[in-house]
């Protein structure tokens, strides 16, 4: 059975910002790009600080990214794959949009990256 946990309603959440909330046991990052939803972990593993939400998104080789405010690593909002290093990414969690409301679960999606 799945758990959604509520982050704020659809309207608070400005394209191309994000907001962290807690997701379980887990911070999260939440980004709406457009009409998109993206949650990921919102630690960032080069600095060791949660950080990711105050990332600034972009478009990088075609990709829709997050740069890590701290040393600009990439992190591809619908994988978690770090542009700059094949060995990191983060954890993506399914987040969907109900009732109005930006809800996120609470276990990550296994990740596709080897």
């Amino acid at each position: 059975m799945s758990q959604w946990t509520t982050i704020c309603h659809d309207e608070q959440l400005s394209s191309n910002l994000g907001t962290c909330a807690l997701v379980g046991s887990h911070q999260v990052a939440v980004f709406r790009v457009g009409d998109q939803f993206f949650a990921l972990d919102n630690f960032d593993p080069f600095s060791g600080a949660n950080v990711i939400s105050r990332g600034i998104v972009g478009d990088l080789q075609g990709r829709v990214v997050v740069a890590s405010p701290i040393y600009k690593q990439h992190f591809d909002l619908a994988t978690g794959q770090c542009l700059e290093d094949d060995d990191v990414s983060l954890n993506v969690f399914p987040v969907r949009l109900h009732d109005g409301a930006i809800q996120v679960m609470a276990a990550p999606l296994v990740s596709q990256v080897a």
